[in-house]
């Protein structure tokens, strides 16, 4: 229990929201840190006696913290310790995570396999807890390049159209000989039926005239 509370206020308390630990120890971390997030979920919702009880509840999940509350401790006049880190885990963990994480429904956590550790060959994994601001700036990223990247289909496409507009192309100007053939028979067959017209009614003028 206390090897886990120690994990859970290390990565509560972790400025990159992740840790690395032993696989075996990441997955009974798990279950352990998501009660206490689902606690200050449930939190949220309410006020006053339930919400303390809630978070007292919560804070069974980390080391407690310095309850002297003398200013000055001890003969010498020294100052009181500072409130140790579970302190801490358990004011972020009302504070920030529980307003994050209060639409979700569990799943708070993603566990990544790093492979063995050198030495005892011991499985390696990252915990990270989601939705945390690093992970969402990569996505921020990625979706404002695939905003100003056109699309793969828009380039097979514009490809499409390109190789169509080509194809017509050439094929028109394969045509255009063909067309002025065609044109220039037609006008000597034209010319040489009008020809024979003429012969015809000359030859009938001819045959009056006799």
């Amino acid at each position: 229990m206390s090897m886990l509370r120690n994990l859970a206020t290390s990565l509560i308390n972790s400025r990159d929201e992740r840790i690395v630990t032993t696989l075996p120890k990441a997955k009974e971390l798990r279950p352990f840190v998501e009660r206490a997030i689902t606690l200050s979920c449930r939190a949220r919702s309410l006020e006053g006696a339930r919400a303390i009880h809630l978070r007292r509840q919560a804070a069974g999940f980390f080391h407690a913290g310095n309850m002297q509350q003398a200013a000055l401790t001890g003969k010498r006049g020294q100052l009181r310790l500072p409130r140790t880190a579970g302190v801490a885990a358990v004011k972020r963990l009302f504070d920030e995570l529980g307003e994050r994480y209060k639409d979700r429904p569990g799943g708070y956590t993603r566990i990544l396999k790093l492979g063995t550790r050198e030495g005892d060959n011991a499985e390696v994994a990252i915990i990270e807890l989601v939705d945390n601001p690093r992970e969402l700036e990569a996505l921020e990223n990625a979706r404002k390049r695939a905003k100003h990247t056109p699309s793969k289909k828009k380039k097979t496409d514009r490809a499409k159209v390109a190789k169509a507009s080509g194809q017509a192309k050439v094929a028109e100007e394969a045509d255009r000989p063909a067309a002025n053939d065609a044109i220039e028979a037609a006008g000597s067959q034209a010319s040489d039926s009008v020809g024979e017209v003429e012969n015809s009614k000359s030859q009938a003028a001819e045959d009056d005239a006799k």
